[in-house]
């Protein structure tokens, strides 16, 4: 194999990306990390500067900021003199989220999820079928048509029956709820692993898939460590641990309360987690135990999950932790709500949640 070297043309090879694109791309990745803290992104930026020497003569550090400014990716805080990130900011985080951990997806315009099922749906299918009363006549196969009655009665006794009439199979299509909990507890962020930015990007480009490609469906967030509440889309890029215990069943009931008010057929939870649960309400205290499963603890997480299965609400955990015993727990939850389980590694999380959603979206899981 014979290689030639010449020198680079950017007519034939392409533009090499400008400093301020290779620097928005550093600063992005640095904000996913950093749950948009800009202060500190930059200040990482900075140090990576120095190190490796990102900037040039065209652009520092600081006119790298002032463009960002000027573009509306920030803006300044009046009462803290604190850069802040702006929706656009956001927004662009999401899509790149999207664009990291969704490579597979194929561009595609917006539309809607097909079922297997046939019938009175809004998608033309190739096949046909016999016509019956209170069919859309805009369905109607009007070659088919004309083939049955010329070849019922010829060209000299041409006409039409009932029985010529052929009209398109349809395709119906489904619509999706999805309550995803995120695990908040301290454990995400321990033993030198973080765990909280995977989770955290793979909720930005679910987001950002349901938005763009999506419409029909809904997503909501639903974070969790001592108690439950609701996350925002805007919200999202900001959201970090804290010095939480973990209450699951508290994210399952305020899950289940959200979907419940949802109109559509289907309806799933996502629950990424690296741990056990370790504490619940009860008489308006929290009961708390850090220390192996807790069946006191336990069963009422599993409670939560057959209330969810009777309600026709398929849990499936994303596992971050392999530890036995977390996987037993896992194992009982699942076969409680009859959902499913993957013990995801950090690297291929939103893979796994990916493929999980489309395939959730060719079928009914009522």
């Amino acid at each position: 194999m014979i290689f030639r070297y010449s020198e680079f043309d950017p007519e034939r090879h392409g533009q090499q990306a400008s400093t301020m694109e290779r620097l928005m791309d550093i600063f992005q990745q640095l904000l996913q990390h950093t749950a948009g803290d800009v202060t500190e992104a930059l200040n990482w930026l900075t140090q990576l500067d120095k190190q490796y020497g990102l900037t040039d003569d065209s652009m520092g550090i600081g006119d790298f900021i002032e463009e960002l400014k000027r573009q509306g990716y920030l803006k300044e805080d009046m009462e803290t003199g604190t850069l802040q990130m702006t929706a656009k900011s956001e927004r662009a985080i999401r899509q790149r989220s999207l664009e990291e951990v969704f490579r597979q997806l194929r561009k595609s315009g917006r539309g809607n999820h097909k079922t297997p099922h046939a019938g009175a749906g809004d998608e033309r299918l190739p096949e046909t079928r016999n016509w019956h009363f209170g069919d859309d006549p805009h369905l109607l196969d009007v070659t088919g048509t004309l083939s049955n009655s010329f070849r019922r009665g010829g060209l000299d006794e041409w006409s039409l029956t009932e029985d010529d009439f052929e009209v398109y199979e349809t395709d119906h299509h489904s619509s999706m709820a999805t309550a995803l909990m995120i695990d908040l507890s301290h454990s995400m962020i321990l033993y030198g692993e973080d765990r909280i930015t995977p989770a955290r990007k793979t909720a930005m480009a679910l987001s950002e898939l349901m938005m763009t490609r999506y419409p029909k469906d809904t997503l909501d967030i639903v974070a969790f460590g001592n108690d439950a509440w609701e996350v925002s889309v805007k919200d999202l890029p900001y959201l970090n641990v804290g010095p939480y215990y973990t209450n699951t069943r508290a994210g399952l009931q305020r899950a289940r309360d959200i979907l419940r008010r949802r109109k559509n057929r289907n309806k799933q939870i996502f629950l990424i987690t690296d741990g056990k649960p370790s504490c619940h309400f009860e008489y308006g205290r929290m009961y708390r135990n850090a220390f192996g499963l807790d069946r006191r603890i336990v069963n009422k997480v599993l409670d939560e999950a057959v209330i969810c299965r009777r309600e026709g609400i398929t849990i499936t955990t994303f596992m971050i932790a392999r530890d036995p015993y977390l996987q037993n727990f896992v194992r009982e939850l699942t076969e409680a709500n009859q959902g499913r389980a993957y013990y995801a590694d950090l690297d291929n999380l939103g893979e796994f949640i990916f493929e999980d959603y489309l395939r959730n979206r060719r079928k009914r899981l009522r």
